[in-house]
């Protein structure tokens, strides 16, 4: 048994072999357990405190620390092994490019952490909607920028030459650009999107044969709720490129009513019909004083009348036309304004 201990294999007895591996499962076992102890005994006593921050901090480091503790451990499991010079260089460089990795995921989920707890609370409290439009494009570009840092510092500490690189990727800059064209295009879009600012958060739109309302403005894409209760991602690129109508921009809702008295009623009756409509829409409390009423034609089986008004921004859209609608039906009842419909009267000649 001592002998087999101590026989070599590739460099190393097997002694040495198997300490190194206990150490990686001991290491393990450890990075386990400081996750345990950090969520069943520290989060217990900073949930103690009125202070949130020390609450998010643990609650974001811990996976990160145990992750870390673990590959340190397997780095020391490693480093005990006699290997050779270019096997302990690719060792270090792994290790280094794997802890950088950790730490920008660890900055990323604190951040994370502190622009839901802190900075999302502030914007919704406030009057205005550009800081709403601001904060997803600061969240991922803060996101993007770490973690692009991130890797570049991971490549530089584990040898590789990120600037021949970075200039290397000018011999394929055409390339990459074709392929990229459709992102930049979208963030093209979302950068119109800020400075013209054809609509809001919270705003009602039609674009692309969808009906929506904004949800979230990112710097790629933006997101609508569809009156169904869908959630829709629309290329940004689509709003620079095509046509987007703000429905909550409108100053009021336009309505155009037209109705067909039949052939017989008289020019008293017409403008009675005319008249009574005018005095329905201005006594309703969510329309505009701009009403307009006019016998607009001849019609094959009818002679119509249109009548326009406008509802309030602020007003009951549906609610108020199916009160005017309502009213009017009435008083022509009333009146005995007799509604038209399609007729067809065919006159035959006898043999």
């Amino acid at each position: 048994m001592i002998e087999l201990l101590t026989k070599e294999y590739y460099g190393n007895t097997l002694k040495t072999w198997l300490i190194s591996l206990l150490i990686i499962f001991g290491a393990m076992i450890v990075g386990k357990l400081v996750y345990w102890v950090f969520g069943r005994v520290v989060k217990r006593l900073t949930a103690k405190t009125e202070n949130k921050l020390d609450d998010i901090i643990v609650d974001m480091i811990e996976e990160p620390i145990a992750i870390v503790i673990t590959i340190a451990g397997v780095w020391y499991a490693l480093s005990r092994l006699n290997l050779s010079a270019s096997a302990r260089g690719w060792l270090n460089n792994a290790i280094q490019f794997v802890v950088i990795l950790a730490v920008a995921w660890l900055i990323t989920r604190l951040f994370d952490a502190l622009y839901k707890q802190y900075l999302v609370p502030i914007a919704e409290k406030s009057e205005s909607d550009l800081d709403d439009q601001l904060l997803p494009v600061v969240r991922s570009g803060t996101k993007l920028v770490v973690w692009a840092l991130g890797v570049i510092m991971a490549l530089n500490n584990a040898g590789y030459n990120v600037g021949a690189a970075l200039a290397g990727l000018g011999i394929g800059g055409l390339a990459l650009a074709m392929a990229g064209k459709d992102t930049v295009a979208n963030m093209f879009g979302g950068l119109t999107i800020f400075i013209d600012q054809p609509f809001m958060i919270n705003d009602r739109v039609k674009v692309g044969g969808f009906d929506g309302t904004v949800t979230e403005i990112g710097l790629r894409s933006t997101r609508l709720k569809t009156l169904e209760g869908r959630k829709v991602t629309i290329p940004n690129a689509t709003f620079s490129g095509g046509g987007v109508e703000n429905v909550s921009a409108e100053p009021n809702r336009k309505v155009v009513v037209k109705i067909g008295l039949v052939y017989g009623t008289t020019a008293e009756q017409m403008k009675d019909a005319m008249d009574t409509f005018r005095k329905i829409a201005e006594e309703h409390s969510d329309t505009e004083e701009d009403i307009r009423t006019g016998f607009s034609e001849f019609a094959d089986s009818a002679m119509v009348l249109t009548f326009i008004y406008f509802i309030k921004k602020e007003g009951d859209i549906m609610q108020t036309q199916t009160d005017i609608n309502l009213a009017l039906l009435t008083a022509f009842d009333e009146k005995s304004l007799e509604m038209a419909y399609p007729t067809q009267t065919i006159h035959t000649k006898a043999a």
